[in-house]
């Protein structure tokens, strides 16, 4: 991400953990089953899990400027800084990827619904909601990467342009709530390092003379359990590059290298989600740009990991 007098950007909120596969079940709900969301401590009869753990994988880049770099890592957009949207195609590919739609186009200002919240532009597939706000997008501002080869490389292991590894994250319920968080501010493990670094030190090393790894993407597929009339969302604040997809369908669209960026999906909008069914939802990340790098998860969705598969490891 970026400090405010080195990327301009929307001021919103808004990544991908990897760990090793967790066993069939490929998750840790360190407490309880999932249960109905609900607001307390018990739901049927049933106590919340405290926590919630999903593994991911962290693929690590160099940066353009180094050899071997990536085109797409440490550049800055041909527009400027800030939120691009319409980057990636609404439905993800056959491999469960999202797929390159166009270099993108700057958002002026975001959607919002009637609380403020910030949300996608305008889909076919997620009904408005009265009170909901227009943004705005400059479509003659693109260039928030480079070309499709070169993104097709973001969350796929390719030899000698990445590596891959396992990591682990851990959502945590708040007080009185079904609400899980992740805030690299709060985490045990993140909030020492000034931001969310996973890797720090490893793969290909800290950027520069930063003592930081910036350059990384993160990718994590959950599936969940929808409950009509709930009030189940998905909210992600933070930068740079940050897609959500549920059942395969882009929900949250935070493109583009910017500081801290928000975003909400309330599951009630998805219409075609029947009570009760399970559905996937397909998290991707990329922290492309120094100076800061800010991730913040908050959900009322028992989330539960897919089993992923073996990592690639280093590559010469």
């Amino acid at each position: 991400m970026n400090t405010m007098n080195t990327k301009s950007g929307l001021k919103l909120r808004g990544s991908q953990l990897a760990v090793a596969a967790l066993g069939a079940a490929g998750v840790l709900a360190t407490a309880g089953t999932a249960a109905q969301p609900g607001i307390g401590d018990y739901v049927d009869g049933e106590r919340l899990p405290e926590s919630i753990t999903l593994t991911g994988t962290v693929r690590d880049f160099k940066d353009k400027n180094s050899e071997g770099g990536h085109s797409d890592f440490q550049r800055s957009p041909s527009s400027g800084f800030g939120h691009y949207v319409g980057m990636v195609q609404e439905r993800l590919d056959s491999e469960g990827k999202p797929a390159f739609a166009s270099t993108g186009y700057r958002l002026s200002s975001q959607w919002k619904d009637a609380s403020g919240n910030a949300i996608a532009p305008p889909r076919d597939y997620i009904a408005t909601r009265s009170g909901d706000r227009a943004g705005s997008i400059d479509n003659s501002r693109v260039g928030a990467l480079t070309t499709e080869d070169a993104f097709s490389q973001w969350f796929r292991d390719v030899p000698g342009v990445n590596v891959s590894s396992p990591l682990e994250l851990t959502l945590v319920r708040q007080a009185d709530s079904d609400t899980y968080v992740f805030d690299d501010k709060t985490s045990e493990q993140f909030a020492g390092m000034g931001g969310f670094f996973p890797i720090n030190g490893e793969s290909y090393g800290n950027y520069a003379s930063t003592g930081k790894n910036f350059h990384f993407s993160f990718e994590l597929q959950t599936e969940f359990t929808y409950h009509a009339d709930q009030g189940l969302k998905f909210k992600f604040t933070g930068d740079d590059d940050v897609w959500v997809f549920i059942d395969g369908h882009l929900v949250i669209d935070i493109g583009g290298v910017h500081s801290a960026v928000s975003q909400t999906i309330e599951l009630d909008r998805l219409e075609w989600l029947e009570d009760g069914q399970e559905y996937t939802l397909s998290f991707f990340f990329a922290e492309r740009h120094t100076s800061q790098s800010n991730f913040r998860i908050e959900t009322t969705l028992q989330l539960r990991s897919v089993e992923l598969p073996p990592t690639a490891g280093l590559y010469d």
